[in-house]
């Protein structure tokens, strides 16, 4: 019985004696293997990329949105406000506005909302404070506006006008005192515009009698809890179809209500299932590419054992039995692909550094 020390000097010494061989087999189980770790870890940075952009909008946020006009109103809003579970709600409606600074105009896009605003969408201030409820003439500027927008950046207490055109082609015009300038913020893959660089925030009572209406377009709440979330979204959607006479049987029919509901546990379910399915087919991908450098293992191994007949000749006639001789060719393609294995894991770790490369890749390319 041959010693596994004497047959790992004979393997090595084969590998070694066919350098180009053995180094052109060896790669084979270097892409397949590497491939593996690199599309392994880009489907499961997929999945945390998506999770972070979500949370980064808004903890624990459930939005109702109108499917037409002049749908919501104080009652939904109270509606909403009291149901069990919800710690702050509000309205939210934007619309093109001109905003004016030392005789300078652009035209921008105003929201409406309330001082509930800011903390369901974790939104951060670069100077000065974001609305209250007290506020009727204060505006909060994106990032964007304040400091690219116009030839002189705006501070915040510089006062601002903003016009609109009401339905009737009257334009109404309000001059506003900027309380507060929001933080820089990155574009996400949820929404192009929830940074908000780009919004100016004024009350929605505001903008409301600005524009001569009374809707809200849309709500924005958020739940005390993750675990809760869609417990909580679910009693919304019940009290609205109560509310606009949605029979009971019809909630789950999203067709059949003048308004949707969902919220941030939905969304993550939905990005979940979709990195499950690109990490399932991106590790089928690097399956194929390691069966493919097994295949070529197999195929070096096999024309290696005809080519050395006379080697196998001479070990025969030394005392080398057919098991001893088929041990010592296994011994060395384990060796090949134990090597391959490491050098590409090696690899397909350092080249990828997975979460940092593939989110970097999708804001650079939305």
């Amino acid at each position: 019985m041959i010693k596994f020390a004497q047959a790992a000097r004979i393997a090595s010494g084969s590998i070694g004696s066919a350098k180009l061989r053995s180094a052109l087999t060896t790669l084979g189980i270097v892409i397949g293997i590497a491939a593996v770790v690199v599309n392994a870890s880009l489907g499961a940075s997929f999945n945390q990329f998506f999770t972070d952009e979500i949370s980064s909008v808004g903890s624990n946020f459930i939005i109702a949105a109108s499917k037409q006009p002049n749908l919501f109103f104080d009652n939904e809003y109270n509606l909403m406000k009291n149901t069990p579970g919800i710690t702050g709600v509000s309205p939210r409606k934007s619309m093109s506005g001109d905003l004016t600074y030392l005789s300078e105009t652009k035209n921008v896009n105003v929201a409406g909302v309330n001082k509930d605003f800011q903390e369901i969408q974790g939104l951060q201030m670069e100077g000065g404070t974001f609305l209250t409820d007290k506020d009727s003439s204060s505006a909060v500027l994106g990032y964007n506006i304040a400091n690219d927008e116009f030839s002189k950046n705006i501070s915040h207490r510089s006062s601002v006008e903003i016009a609109f055109r009401q339905a009737n082609g009257t334009v109404v015009t309000k001059n506003f005192k900027v309380k507060g300038i929001l933080k820089n913020s990155e574009p996400t893959v949820v929404s192009e515009d929830s940074d908000y660089d780009l919004t100016v925030f004024i009350p929605i009572s505001t903008l409301n009698e600005m524009t001569g209406e009374k809707d809200y377009g849309a709500f924005l709440a958020m739940a005390d809890s993750p675990e809760k979330v869609r417990d909580i979204a679910d009693e919304v959607d019940k009290r609205f179809a109560r509310n606009f006479g949605v029979p009971e049987r019809e909630i789950e029919d999203e067709d059949s209500k003048p308004y949707y509901v969902f919220n941030q546990a939905d969304i993550l379910e939905q990005t979940g299932k979709i990195g499950d399915a690109l990490n399932s087919f991106l590790l089928v991908l690097a399956l194929i590419s390691l069966f493919v450098g097994s295949i070529g293992i197999m195929n070096i191994m096999l024309v290696t054992v005809t080519e050395r007949t006379r080697e196998i000749g001479i070990m025969k006639s030394v005392g080398y039995s057919n098991s001893n001789i088929l041990s010592l060719f296994l011994l060395e393609s384990v060796m090949v692909s134990f090597f391959g294995g490491i050098v590409g894991t090696a690899i397909g770790g350092w080249e990828l550094m997975p979460l940092k490369v593939f989110s970097n890749f999708l804001r650079y390319f939305p």
